[in-house]
């Protein structure tokens, strides 16, 4: 775990980040709350661009929850079949869908609370949702995050949670909104698990990791 960077090192890692990616986006399609609260339950073990192959058509098809509810859990399953877990997913799916009709009038609720009450809705899933829908500066930590936050200094912690705090207690406000957005591009496509790309990285000489892959 590496040590946390000062400040003055937060603010020009994220600036660095903002001038390269000004307004970093999520990759998951999603047409409203409800899609995407679907779709990120979907993306549990599971790659954003296979999600996003299964629920094309899906979301054509339910882009509610009461759609939802009137295709089914055997009609949600032929859709997301290529997805793992896919059963048990489906069933969440339906579940949660229900509860979004039967108590919240069909409308996705903005609370944490809220939104972890729902069968498959986690904690960092209603952070994606807080994030993505509502601007929330809410911060999902995902094995990307987590492991960006360790290795470069950024926001070291033991646990998902103790980055997520280390995340919202040190990233300067200004750069709250986008920051887990900028730390998952970063990890997923720079500094990656096996052979970090430390040369084509743009805050490699901030960067706390010793062990880097130049």
């Amino acid at each position: 775990m590496a040590k946390q960077l000062g400040y003055n090192e937060m603010r020009e890692v994220f600036s660095r980040f903002q001038a390269a990616e000004p307004e970093p986006e999520g990759e998951l399609h999603h047409v409203n709350a409800y899609t995407l609260v679907v779709a990120v339950a979907l993306s549990a073990q599971a790659t954003d661009a296979g999600v996003n192959k299964a629920t094309k058509k899906l979301f054509e098809l339910a882009d509610t929850p009461q759609k939802m509810l009137d295709l089914g859990e055997d009609g949600v399953i032929e859709h997301i079949k290529t997805i793992g877990l896919f059963r048990n997913k489906a069933k969440n799916v339906i579940k949660l869908s229900r509860i979004l009709v039967e108590e919240y009038g069909g409308e996705v609720p903005n609370s944490r609370a809220a939104l972890q009450s729902l069968p498959g809705v986690g904690r960092k899933t209603a952070n994606v949702v807080l994030n993505m829908w509502w601007r929330q500066p809410a911060q999902a930590v995902d094995t990307h995050i987590f492991r960006v936050g360790n290795r470069t200094g950024i926001a070291p912690g033991k646990d998902v949670n103790a980055v997520e705090r280390a995340i919202e207690d040190n990233v300067p406000a200004d750069f709250q909104l986008h920051a887990h957005h900028w730390l998952i591009l970063h990890g997923r496509y720079v500094c990656v698990a096996r052979k970090p790309k430390c040369a084509a990285c743009i805050i490699r000489d901030i960067c706390k990791f010793e062990d880097k892959n130049l």
